[in-house]
C-alpha cells in the first residue's frame, strides 16, 4: 500500500498559523487517532489534537477533511491548522511520524502525487515550480498562466485535433472498403496539419521563459576609465565594483542581479577594452569582456569612440566633467553616474529594449524541455505532407508522442525527479 505523507505546507515557523497536511490512503485513519471523530468533509471544525501514544494534548487546531479524488493530491487529505510556534509544529510532525504507514514528505511530493493522480499535468507542475520561485511581477504573471493550465489547454487542443486526423487516416488505411467509411481528402488533412504546425511555430518563436528568471543580460562596456564601474554601482544601488582613477581597475567580469520595474536584469561590468593591454591578466580580462558583450542582450557603450556594433546603446558618460556638458548628436542621452544625471532616463531606455526581449503578458511561455519536445512535434508535422497516408500517419503518431511528453503523459521519470527536486517540502 502507498505510504501516507505529511509536511508543514505553510511558511517556516514562527507564525500565527501553521498548516500541516496529511495525504494518502491512511490519512483519515491517522487523523482519527489524533482528533477522534472527523468533521464533515470540507467543513472546518475545532478539535483538540492528542498524541495517540500517551493521550497528551498537542494543540487545539482547525481540522479540514478532503476525501479523494477531488483534492489537491487526488488522494484523501487532511489539514491541521495549528498554532505556528516551532515547538507546536515539531510536536505535531513528530506525532505523525510515529504513526504506522506515515512518513515525512519529500520535496515536491504533494505536487508529484497530484501529477500522478491526474489532478494536474506536467506543464502545470512546472508552472507551479516557477510560481514558487518567482521574484518579480513579470515572473509571477508568466508562471501563473502556465500553472493555471494555459499551456495544458493549448497542448490538449493540438492533441485532440491530431487524434482526429490520425483516426481519419487509420480508418482510410484499414477500412476504406467498408461502405460507412468515406474517402478522405488528403489536401484537407494536410491543411489541418499545416495550421497546427504554424500555431506551434508561433509559440516557439516567442521569447523563452528562462529569460524572465535568468534576467536580461545587461553589459556595460567601453575603454578603460570610461565610468563603467561607477555606473554599475549606480544601477545596482550599492557599492559592487571598486572605483578608481587608476586605469584597468576592473580586470574581470563583475555580475550583479537587479530587479527594476518588475524585470530581472543581470548587470555585468567588464574590463576596459584597449588594443594595448598592459599585462597577461588585463589581456584575459579583455577577452572575457568580449565574450560578455557577444552574449549580452543589451550593451551600454560608454566610450567616446563608436562601438563595434551600432545596436549598442551609446550614452554620453561622465557628463559632470568639465567640457562634457554638451550632448553629442550620436548619443542616446547624457549620463553622470556620479551625480545621478540621466540614470532614470537610461533605465527607461533599457526597459523599452528589455520588454521587447521578454515574453508578452498575453502570450504563453515555454521552458527548454517543453521547447525541445514542441520542436520535435513541429518536425513531425512539417514532414507529414503529401498524399501518402502511410507516411502522414507515422508522422502524426510521432507528433502526438511528443505532445504527450510535453504534458507528462509518457515515461519520463528522470525529468520528473529533476523538476520536483526544486520544490519546497510540503508542496
Amino acid at each position: 500500500m502507498r505510504e501516507t505523507i505529511f509536511a508543514t505546507s505553510s511558511g517556516a515557523p514562527p507564525a500565527a498559523i501553521a498548516i500541516v497536511r496529511l495525504s494518502g490512503p491512511g490519512a483519515f485513519t491517522i487523523a482519527r487517532g489524533l482528533v477522534g471523530d472527523l468533521p464533515v468533509p470540507r467543513r472546518a471544525a475545532l478539535r483538540a489534537l492528542h498524541d495517540p501514544r500517551d493521550g497528551s494534548v498537542l494543540d487545539r487546531a482547525i481540522v479540514l477533511v478532503f476525501p479523494g479524488p477531488r483534492t489537491a493530491t487526488g488522494e484523501d487529505l487532511v489539514e491541521f491548522q495549528v498554532h505556528g510556534g516551532r515547538a507546536v509544529v515539531l510536536a505535531v510532525e513528530a506525532c505523525l511520524a510515529a504513526q504506522p504507514g506515515a512518513r515525512h514528505a519529500e520535496a515536491g511530493e504533494f505536487t508529484r502525487r497530484a501529477l500522478e493522480n491526474g489532478v494536474i499535468d506536467l506543464t502545470e507542475a512546472e508552472g507551479l515550480g516557477d510560481l514558487l520561485s518567482a521574484q518579480t511581477e513579470t515572473q509571477r504573471r508568466a508562471a501563473l498562466r502556465v500553472a493555471e493550465g494555459g499551456l495544458r489547454a493549448q497542448v490538449d487542443r493540438w492533441t485532440d485535433r491530431l487524434i482526429d486526423i490520425a483516426a481519419r487516416i487509420e480508418a482510410q488505411l484499414d477500412f476504406s472498403d467498408e461502405d460507412d467509411v468515406t474517402s478522405e481528402n488528403s489536401d484537407e488533412i494536410v491543411a489541418v496539419i499545416a495550421a497546427t504546425a504554424a500555431e506551434i511555430a508561433r509559440l516557439l518563436s516567442a521569447p523563452p521563459v528562462e529569460r524572465l528568471y535568468d534576467g536580461v543580460r545587461l553589459v556595460l562596456a567601453g575603454p578603460p576609465n570610461s565610468g563603467k564601474s561607477t555606473l554599475l554601482n549606480a544601477l545596482a544601488g550599492r557599492e559592487v565594483a571598486i572605483v578608481s582613477a587608476i586605469s584597468g581597475t576592473t580586470r574581470d567580469r563583475i555580475e550583479v542581479p537587479v530587479e527594476r520595474g518588475g524585470i530581472a536584469y543581470l548587470l555585468t561590468d567588464t574590463a576596459g577594452l584597449t588594443d594595448f593591454p598592459g599585462d597577461e591578466i588585463e589581456r584575459i580580462g579583455i577577452e572575457r569582456a568580449a565574450d560578455a558583450i557577444a552574449s549580452a542582450d543589451i550593451v551600454v557603450w560608454l566610450g567616446d569612440d563608436a562601438p563595434s556594433d551600432p545596436a549598442h546603446l551609446r550614452v554620453h558618460a561622465r557628463a559632470d566633467l568639465p567640457g562634457r556638458d554638451a550632448l553629442p548628436s550620436d548619443r542616446v542621452l547624457a549620463l553622470s553616474a556620479k551625480t545621478g544625471e540621466g540614470l532614470d532616463g537610461l533605465w527607461e531606455v533599457i526597459a523599452q529594449r528589455a520588454r521587447a526581449l521578454l515574453p508578452q503578458e498575453d502570450v504563453l511561455t515555454t521552458n527548454r524541455r517543453q521547447r525541445g519536445l514542441l520542436s520535435a512535434c513541429l518536425e513531425h508535422l512539417q514532414a507529414a505532407t503529401g498524399s501518402d497516408f502511410l507516411i502522414v500517419a507515422e508522422e502524426v503518431r510521432g507528433a502526438l508522442k511528443a505532445l504527450d511528453a510535453v504534458a507528462g503523459r509518457s515515461g519520463i521519470e528522470n525529468v520528473l525527479d529533476a523538476i520536483f527536486s526544486r520544490f519546497c517540502i510540503g508542496k
